[in-house]
């Protein structure tokens, strides 16, 4: 969908074929077998905050194919049922204590709550409540959850003025064609340094698709993309704690923020991306700046969690889960499970004996351990009480993982030992819920069902539900944030 590298700006009056056909364009003489990581003198970092920024402000709904629209409805539905269900945890509780005293007169919904706040807050607590079961969708590429910064920062903007469904779902499309874009030109450098990626990088998604709807110009929208470029946030070390989901709700809040700055002529860097100092070459090693204008859709490389926890264990869980249900196993006929893993998956995920659902989320022993003992990896798995339920416990102490780098990110080989000494295994390629094995759009309606029970009334939930599938038809998206709210 992206600009040629040195096309001029494409005209408003151009018919939405062309346009379609221009954005797709590749960067010039550039396939894809033979792309290669540019540094910042190089021609494809040329102008590539202003490159970028034009994208942005010239494209629209009409551009979109009817594949990307659907993603981008599965991909609301998926997060408005997370931040539902996130709304009653103690870290949403404790952040609304800490801020409702300072929040101007309530602009937006809190989803699955009733209090309402001002747009800034809106979106940095429903970006906490949609990512702190670690529920939500991931890009796995990159390992951003492209929705979390983004959605919280329109959601809450069309409560504040009218925005259409189209309007909306053409926003949404951008700014996770942003956030993931330039996600893959530092990755996986920026990952590697102890960056959360969907901190540092959200924040432009959010920057981008407000500013869409904010109608700025491509000088303003220059500037929100270097304003959002100075609000990086997010540390691997907060993983396991309250902090992680706040990273994406601030993403959501700082990106809205520049926007809003950038939309009454708050100026900036014009090469906030490329420049020297800039922050591709202060946030990576290895910028690659030829995956800003790769062809394709990154929305449809998105996927859904079937698991509530990080992605790289959902393996694991998969491997266990089959074998639990093949060989009808019980935890007390396990001697032993190993697990061969990527060494991403113990560098985050290595906590051996977990205090907390939150540390839970990130321990493959207790991941391991809880698919087999209860059958299921929801987010009922990840809480404190699953966490310190003695059967669980015990087992985890039987979970031995092994490192190996043959195996990929998302992938994992199962090995049970039973007590007669019979040993069972299983190799997951694809887990469930990845691109090569998705969830269903069904599946996904029943994930936001479950993630409302208790929350919402059912009949409530069917009605959002409803308004996400029919999104681009809706005269105001803000509908959806009003029903997801307790009334």
């Amino acid at each position: 969908m992206w600009l040629r590298a040195n096309s001029p700006p494409v005209s408003r009056r151009m018919s939405g074929t062309a346009r379609a056909a221009n954005l797709r364009q590749l960067l010039p003489s550039k396939s894809p077998a033979k792309a290669q990581v540019v540094n910042s003198a190089s021609e494809a970092s040329k102008d590539a905050t202003r490159r970028l920024a034009r994208l942005i402000i010239e494209s629209r709904f009409e551009d979109l194919p009817g594949s990307v629209r659907h993603e981008a409805k599965r991909t609301l539905l998926n997060w408005v049922g997370c931040a539902i269900g996130g709304s009653g945890h103690e870290t949403v509780n404790s952040a609304i204590a800490a801020l409702l005293p300072f929040c101007c007169p309530g602009q937006a919904s809190l989803f699955g709550r009733r209090e309402r706040v001002d747009i800034l807050h809106a979106s940095l607590l429903n970006g906490i409540s949609s990512h702190v079961f670690d529920f939500d969708d991931t890009h796995a590429y990159t390992a951003i959850h492209p929705a979390a910064p983004v959605a919280p920062a329109i959601l809450s903007l069309a409560e504040h003025q009218p925005i259409s469904g189209r309007d909306f779902i053409n926003a949404l499309v951008i700014g996770i064609e942003t956030e993931c874009r330039i996600g893959k030109a530092v990755t996986p450098s920026h990952y590697e340094a102890g960056w959360h990626i969907t901190g540092t990088v959200g924040v432009f998604g959010s920057a981008a698709a407000a500013g869409r709807l904010l109608e700025l110009n491509e000088q303003q929208m220059c500037w929100a993309l270097a304003l959002a470029a100075v609000q990086p946030v997010g540390l691997q070390e907060m993983f396991g704690s309250m902090t992680k989901s706040f990273h994406p709700g601030q993403a959501a809040q700082n990106g809205l923020t520049a926007a809003l700055l950038a939309s009454k002529g708050f100026t900036s860097s014009e090469q906030a991306l490329e420049a020297k100092r800039g922050w591709f070459d202060v946030m990576s090693t290895t910028p690659n700046y030829a995956a800003l204008t790769e062809e394709g859709w990154e929305i449809l490389n998105n996927s859904y969690k079937p698991f509530a926890c990080g992605l790289v264990v959902h393996p694991v869980i998969d491997g266990c889960l089959q074998l639990r249900n093949a060989h009808r196993l019980t935890p007390d006929a396990i001697d032993r499970i190993d697990v061969d893993v990527n060494p991403r998956v113990m560098m985050l995920t290595g906590i051996k004996e977990p205090t907390s659902g939150l540390e839970g989320k990130f321990s493959v022993y207790h991941a391991a351990a809880v698919a087999l003992v209860e059958g299921a990896a929801g987010e009922r798995q990840f809480s404190d009480e699953a966490v310190r339920a003695r059967a669980t416990a015990e087992l985890r102490r039987r979970v031995f993982p092994s490192v190996d780098p043959e195996i990929g990110k998302v992938q994992a080989r199962v090995t049970i030992t039973l007590k007669n000494a019979k040993r069972v295994a299983v190799f997951v390629e694809h887990a469930m819920g990845s691109i090569k094995k998705p969830m269903s759009d069904a599946a996904i309606e029943q994930k936001v069902l479950g993630l409302s029970d208790g929350i919402l009334p059912p009949d409530h939930v069917r009605r959002v539900i409803d308004l996400c599938w029919r999104a681009d038809e809706l005269h105001n998206i803000g509908e959806i944030a009003q029903r997801s709210a307790k009334a």
